[in-house]
């Protein structure tokens, strides 16, 4: 067998690793999520509290102490260490899908992602990267079983759906731009996946208590990740237009990857206008990155999938 196919063998067995690392780390996650202490158990509110009354939003014991309210029930002492080990199967998770990455891309002798299921890979690695990263600055763990759950579902849907087997690229694809463009795309993307599932979060969580964090801790890290995100897509766009005059011979040329790539563009500025002119906060601005994320999910895959077009070339 060719080096170049056992290789690609050897990053179909690090995708695998990855899924089942990432639903390992779910599964912690959740766990501790299901099980430690709530948002709002922490210790300047439980210090609030009247003796014997139970912690807001956490599990109360039936029984009360004698001339007192009842008591709350302490978190088992393993939902925190069921936190770190779902982090470290997330970084393990991580490193599978980077190896599976790397050793695409020394199969096929370029940047491994010219085709869907490659891209898919790739951006999945990327949702799983702004997570952790984002961890590593600021407590964020709450969205760790969502979003390990995310990248899992899309790198299955990846290998059930979209796989192509290793392989050179159509000549438009041969060239040094998928490093920028591409790159850039599949970055912002990753950000905009994390800022979508905190959007989700948001409006299911609903205004009572709830183990997850607080509606504006959740649009806290939702906007973040956009404003980070929005100039790299853009980026993406004028890097796009620049590799179609230099493939096609024109900027633009109203192809339908083209369109929705501004369209996306175009609703996640709305919701960033939305924020600082008008003030949008809230339910009203979570719902337009919502549609603006929605967007981004049908120009990634629904375009390539059902519309043809000079970017059909997704090994479908």
């Amino acid at each position: 067998m060719p080096a170049e196919q056992q290789l690609a063998g050897v990053s179909d067995l690090f995708i695998v690793a990855a899924v089942l690392l990432y639903l390992a780390a779910m599964i912690g996650f959740a766990l501790e999520l299901a099980f430690g202490r709530s948002s709002a158990e922490s210790p300047a509110v439980r210090a609030r509290q009247p003796v014997g009354a139970g912690s807001p939003g956490g599990p109360v014991d039936a029984a009360a102490e004698p001339g007192g309210g009842p008591v709350a029930v302490e978190p088992p002492n393993w939902a925190p260490k069921a936190g770190w080990m779902a982090m470290a199967f997330g970084w393990l998770g991580w490193t599978a899908n980077l190896f599976a990455i790397v050793t695409r891309g020394l199969a096929v002798d370029r940047w491994p992602w010219g085709n869907m299921y490659e891209f898919v890979v790739a951006i999945c690695f990327a949702a799983v990267t702004a997570f952790l990263g984002t961890q590593l600055r600021q407590n964020v763990r709450f969205l760790g079983a969502f979003v390990m759950v995310t990248a899992a579902l899309g790198l299955g849907f990846a290998v059930k759906v979209l796989y192509t087997a290793a392989g050179p690229v159509v000549p438009a694809l041969n060239s040094y731009w998928v490093a920028i463009h591409v790159t850039a795309a599949i970055l912002a993307s990753g950000l905009f996946v994390m800022a979508g599932v905190s959007g989700i979060l948001y409006l299911i969580r609903g205004d009572g208590q709830s183990r997850l964090p607080s509606r504006a801790d959740l649009e806290r890290v939702a906007h973040r990740a956009i404003v980070f995100a929005f100039p790299v897509w853009t980026f993406a766009v004028i890097a796009g237009a620049l590799w179609a005059d230099k493939a096609w011979g024109r900027y633009w040329g109203w192809d339908p990857k083209e369109v929705w790539a501004f369209i996306t563009w175009v609703a996640y500025a709305a919701y960033l206008h939305a924020r600082v002119t008008a003030g949008w906060r809230g339910r009203a601005a979570t719902i337009v990155q919502l549609v603006a994320f929605g967007c981004l999910l049908f120009n990634l895959v629904g375009v390539n999938m059902f519309i043809s077009g000079l970017h059909s070339y997704s090994g479908l």
